[in-house]
C-alpha cells in the first residue's frame, strides 16, 4: 500500500465519511497544519454535531438536555473551509473514480477520502433481541429515557432493567438505569466484570463493588432470548438456558462494537476477517486515496473502541496529507470507568502478559479493593497497572508507562497505605493521553501565560475528553506557578472553585445536608476523585451523621466505605478504640478470645491498642458484634479522623508523674473520637517533662508541669516529621480542653485538602503566633463559636460499628458476594514468632515453610453472614 506523499502546496478536496469524535479531531489537525491548503466536506449521518461519545453516560444520568457533549464547543465547524452536513448517509464509494455517492443521490468528487464511519453496537441474535435497546448516540439516550418514564408509568413502580454486557459500556448502562430510578442487573458471560481490561483479581473486586452499590449480577451465563408477555408484547423476561429466567420491563444490550465497514466493503476495499477496514501504519485503506479512522479501522486485526487510538489516527492522517510522516507507533489503550462510587482504571500491559515481568499486587476483592503494578524483572520499568476501589494512583503512574519508576512499585499502591515519592514528570511523557499531549506541551503553555485550568484545558486540549488526567494537569499547574512566584489557585478542583475552607464555610452557613445539594449549589459537572471525598468529610465534619448512608458512602474512601482496613494479603485489621491505653483484664481477655476465635494476628502498636489482623470481610461484623457487646468501640483506624490519644501512667503510678496523664488522655479521646478531619491526627499526654508518650510528636501534644499543662501543636511524624510547637502553657484541665477544642475546630474548618497539621499551621500566615492569636487570644472571635461546634460533635458521636449492628441494610455492604460466597483460602501463610503472617513471595515457592489458610469456624449461635 505504498504510495507517494501529497504536496504540502495542492489544494486538496478531504470527504470525511463520519461524524464521530475521529471525524472532529482529524478536521481539527487538518485546518491547522501549515502551508496545507485544504477543504473538508464532512458528511455526518446524525442530526447531531459531532459530540462526545465517552460521555454519553452523563446525557443519561443527567437532568435531560442539560448536558452539551459537543466536542469543541463547535467551533471547528464555523471555520469557511468545512462544509458540515448533517443527516447526510453515504451510501456508495467509487474509489476508482473518487466519488462518494449520498443516500439522496448526490455525488460528491474528492482528492482524498477519510473513512470515519465509526462503529455500531453489537446486537443479539436470540429471539425477541429486536425488542432490546442499546447505548450508542444520543438517540439511544432518548429512547431509554423515554422507556423508562413510560415503564414507569404504565407498572406504577420503578422498572426492572437487564444489561446484557458486563463491559465499560454495560456498567456505565447500569448505572445510568439506577440514576433514572430502575433497578439494574448486569448479565455477563465471563465470571468477572470488563474481562478485557481486568485480570481475574481486578475483575472479581469490581464485581464486589458493582454488586454493593445495589446492581445484581448473573455472571458466567448467555442468554438465549427475550420473553415478551403474550397480553401486550411487552418485554416481561430475559431467557437462559440453564438458568431461572430473569424478570425484566428492558433490556439494554452492550456487548460490545461492529465496524461499519459495509461502505468500504462493498467498494472492495479490504476489510479484517473480524470486521473493520485494514490499515497501514498510516492509515491508509487498500485503496488509493482512501484511508480509514477511529473505530472502523482495524489495525492488526483489531478494532480499537477507545478515545486515544481513534485521535492518533486522525492526526496521523492529517499529518500524511500535509507531507507529513507521521505512524503509528502503538496505541494508549487506558480506560477508566464513569460510573459514582466505582473507582476503575487500567492501562499498559494489565495482564501481565510482558516475558519476566513482575505483579506487585494488593488484594481485597471480597470488598472491591485491587491494586497491581506490572513491572520488569529488576522492578524499575513500568509495564502497567489495574486500579479497582481506589485508582487515585493511575493518575501519576500513566504518564510513567515505559520509564523507570522513582521509587519502590509497592510505594505507589496507595491502598496498603504507601506513599509515592514526590517528583516531576519529564516534558516527554504523555500527560493527556487522549490528545496526545505531552508534559512539556502543557510546561509551554504555563509559560506563556496560562494560568487557569480552564484555560489550560482549552489551549492545549489536555484534559478535555475523558477527564482522566485533569488531577495531574492541575497539579502540574500548580507545581509550575509555585516555582515561577506566581499565586496558585486556591480552586478545589475543576468543580469546585471554593477552596476546600471556603466550600466547609459555605456549606455550614447554607447547612447543606448532601452531596447533591451542594454540587447544585457551587460546583459544575458530575464531580471527581478530589472533590467527592472532601464534600464527604466536610459533611461528616458538620453533620456528624452515619458516614455511609444517604449515600454518602460512594464518596468516602475506601477504608472508611469498609469500616476497616484492609492488609496486604486483602484481609482486614481489627482496632478496637483503647482510649489513653486503658483497658482492664476482662477487656484484654476479651481480645484475646477473639483473636484466637478467628485466628487473628495480634499486635500491641505505637499508639497503645491492640491490632489483630486477618479478618475476612464477612466476619467483620461478627467480631465487632463481639467486641461491641464487650464494651468496645471502632478505634477509627480507617478514618481521616482522630487515630489515639497516646500517654503514660503519670501520676498515678509512675514516681516522676507530676499529673494524671492517663484521666486526661482518656477524657481527650473519649471527646474527639469519630471526629473526621482533612486528614488523621493524633494526640499524646505525657505525666512530666521526660515525655515517654512522645507529644511533641503528635498533632496535639500535652506535657505535664508543676504549673500545669503545656500544650503544643502541629508535630507529625510520616515521611516529613514535624516537632510540635509551644502554644499555651500553665494551663488548667478546664483552660487545657477549651484551648484544644478550639484548634481542632479551627483546623478542619480552615485546612486544605489532605493537609497535616505539621502543613497547615507552617503555611498559616504567621504561623503558630496566628494559631496562638486565635485559639488563646481569640482574636477573631470565634473563640465561643469553635467550642459550640465541638460540643455538637461530642453530643451527637455514636460508634460507627454499633450504628451498623443495629442495621439490617448497613450490614448488606458486609455480605460475601452473591455468585462466590465461599471465602477466598487460597492466601499462603507461615508461622512466625507463634502467630500467622502472610507468606512473602520467596516463602511462596517453599512449601515446606507454609500453612494453610483454613476456613475459620463462626462460633456457635453466632448469625452467618447471610443472617446479618
Amino acid at each position: 500500500m505504498s504510495r507517494s506523499p501529497f504536496s504540502a502546496r495542492s489544494p486538496q478536496h478531504v470527504v470525511v465519511v463520519g461524524g464521530g469524535p475521529a471525524a472532529h479531531r482529524f478536521a481539527e489537525a487538518a485546518l491547522a497544519a501549515e502551508d496545507h491548503h485544504v477543504r473538508l466536506t464532512v458528511l455526518a449521518d446524525e442530526p447531531w454535531v459531532p459530540y462526545d461519545r465517552v460521555q454519553l453516560s452523563a446525557a443519561l444520568t443527567g437532568p435531560a438536555g442539560s448536558v452539551d457533549l459537543t466536542l469543541g464547543g463547535g467551533t471547528v465547524w464555523a471555520d469557511p473551509r468545512v462544509d458540515l452536513r448533517l443527516g447526510t448517509r453515504a451510501e456508495a464509494l467509487d474509489p476508482a473514480a473518487r466519488t462518494v455517492t449520498t443516500a439522496a443521490g448526490e455525488v460528491l468528487g474528492y482528492d482524498e477520502l477519510v473513512l470515519a464511519t465509526g462503529s455500531a453496537a453489537a446486537r443479539l441474535d436470540v429471539p425477541g433481541a429486536h425488542h432490546a435497546l442499546v447505548l450508542r448516540t444520543l438517540d439511544d439516550v432518548a429512547a431509554i429515557r423515554a422507556e423508562v418514564g413510560r415503564l414507569r408509568a404504565l407498572h406504577g413502580r420503578p422498572p426492572r432493567g437487564a444489561v446484557i454486557g458486563g463491559g465499560l459500556l454495560g456498567l456505565e448502562a447500569a448505572g445510568g438505569l439506577q440514576e433514572l430510578g430502575a433497578a439494574a442487573t448486569v448479565v455477563h458471560s465471563r465470571r468477572w466484570l470488563m474481562n478485557t481490561q481486568l485480570d481475574e483479581g481486578a475483575g472479581r473486586a469490581l464485581n464486589a463493588l458493582i454488586s454493593a452499590r445495589g446492581v445484581d449480577l448473573r455472571l458466567g451465563e448467555r442468554p438465549t432470548g427475550i420473553g415478551l408477555r403474550r397480553s401486550d408484547g411487552e418485554v416481561c423476561a430475559v431467557e437462559f438456558r440453564d438458568g431461572p429466567d430473569l424478570e425484566a420491563d428492558l433490556v439494554i444490550v452492550a456487548t460490545g462494537i461492529r465496524a461499519r465497514d459495509r461502505l468500504a466493503y462493498n467498494a472492495g476495499i479490504e476489510t479484517a476477517p473480524r470486521g473493520g477496514v485494514v490499515i497501514d501504519e498510516a492509515c491508509r485503506t487498500s485503496a488509493e486515496h482512501v484511508w480509514a479512522i477511529g473505530e472502523v479501522a482495524s489495525w492488526n486485526g483489531e478494532c480499537l473502541g477507545l478515545v486515544a487510538p481513534a485521535n492518533a489516527m486522525a492526526e496521523i492522517v492529517a499529518d500524511r496529507l500535509a507531507g507529513g510522516r507521521a505512524g503509528i507507533g502503538g496505541f494508549d489503550t487506558a480506560t477508566k470507568l464513569k460510573l459514582a462510587g466505582v473507582d476503575v482504571a487500567s492501562f499498559g500491559d494489565a495482564h501481565a502478559a510482558t516475558p519476566e515481568c513482575l505483579e506487585v499486587v494488593y488484594a481485597d476483592p471480597a470488598r472491591g479493593m485491587y491494586q497491581k503494578l506490572v513491572v520488569t524483572q529488576d522492578a524499575k520499568t513500568l509495564l502497567g497497572g489495574v486500579f479497582v476501589g481506589d485508582a487515585e494512583p493511575y493518575n501519576a503512574l500513566r504518564p510513567l508507562l515505559g520509564r523507570e519508576l522513582p521509587g519502590e512499585p509497592g510505594a505507589y499502591l496507595s491502598a496498603s497505605g504507601g506513599e509515592a515519592p514526590a517528583g516531576e514528570l519529564p516534558d516527554d511523557a504523555v500527560l493527556c493521553s487522549c490528545n496526545n499531549v505531552t508534559t512539556g506541551a502543557v510546561r509551554e503553555q504555563i509559560a506563556c501565560g496560562v494560568h487557569e485550568l480552564g484555560e489550560l484545558k482549552a489551549c492545549s486540549r489536555a484534559g478535555t475528553q475523558c477527564g482522566s488526567c485533569v488531577g495531574m494537569l492541575k497539579k502540574t499547574l500548580d507545581l509550575e506557578l509555585a516555582k515561577a512566584g506566581v499565586e496558585v489557585s486556591t480552586a478545589l478542583c475543576e468543580h469546585f472553585e471554593l477552596s476546600r475552607p471556603e466550600l466547609f464555610e459555605a456549606v455550614r452557613a447554607l447547612d447543606l445536608g448532601s452531596w447533591d445539594e451542594v454540587l447544585a449549589r457551587f460546583g459544575t459537572g458530575l464531580g471527581c476523585d478530589v472533590c467527592k471525598p472532601v464534600v464527604a468529610s466536610v459533611l461528616a465534619s458538620q453533620r456528624d451523621e452515619y458516614v455511609l448512608d444517604a449515600g454518602r458512602g460512594a464518596l468516602q474512601d475506601t477504608n472508611d466505605r469498609a469500616l476497616a482496613n484492609m492488609q496486604k494479603d486483602g484481609t482486614y485489621s481489627v482496632v478496637p478504640r483503647v482510649p489513653g491505653g486503658e483497658i482492664t483484664p476482662e477487656k484484654l481477655i476479651v481480645l484475646g478470645e477473639v483473636a484466637r476465635r478467628y485466628g487473628l494476628y495480634t499486635k500491641i502498636t505505637g499508639a497503645l491498642r491492640v491490632d489483630m489482623f486477618g479478618a475476612r470481610l464477612e466476619q467483620l461484623p461478627e467480631i465487632w458484634r463481639e467486641l461491641v457487646d464487650a464494651g468496645f468501640e471502632s478505634g477509627q483506624a480507617y478514618g481521616k479522623a482522630l487515630r489515639n490519644v497516646k500517654s503514660c501512667v503519670g501520676s498515678t503510678w509512675c514516681r516522676y508523674g507530676v499529673q494524671d496523664s492517663t484521666g486526661m488522655a482518656v477524657r481527650l479521646e473519649l471527646r474527639y473520637r469519630g471526629l473526621r478531619s482533612p486528614h488523621k491526627f493524633k494526640m499524646g499526654v505525657s505525666g512530666c517533662a521526660r515525655e515517654c508518650a512522645e507529644a511533641r510528636g503528635k498533632d496535639v501534644g500535652i506535657i505535664s508541669t508543676t504549673d500545669g499543662w503545656n500544650l503544643y501543636t502541629g508535630g507529625n511524624g510520616g515521611a516529613t516529621p514535624a516537632h510540635a510547637q509551644l502554644l499555651a502553657q500553665g494551663l488548667d484541665d478546664e483552660t487545657l480542653v477549651r484551648y484544644v477544642d478550639r484548634y481542632l475546630m479551627y483546623y478542619i474548618r480552615t485546612a486544605d485538602r489532605l493537609q497535616r497539621t505539621a502543613r497547615w499551621q507552617e503555611e498559616l500566615d504567621g504561623g503558630i503566633e496566628h494559631v496562638r492569636a486565635v485559639v488563646v487570644e481569640d482574636s477573631l472571635g470565634i473563640g465561643a463559636e469553635l467550642e459550640e461546634a465541638m460540643a455538637r460533635h461530642v453530643e451527637r458521636y455514636e460508634d460507627e460499628w454499633a450504628a451498623t449492628l443495629k442495621d439490617p441494610e448497613r450490614l448488606r455492604r458486609f455480605r460475601s458476594f452473591v455468585n462466590d460466597a465461599a471465602p477466598d483460602d487460597s492466601q499462603a501463610y507461615v508461622l512466625e514468632r507463634g502467630q500467622r503472617r502472610p507468606a512473602t513471595a520467596a516463602e511462596r515457592e517453599r512449601p515446606a515453610v507454609l500453612v494453610a489458610g483454613p476456613v475459620l469456624p463462626v462460633r456457635e449461635g453466632a448469625r452467618r453472614p447471610a443472617e446479618l
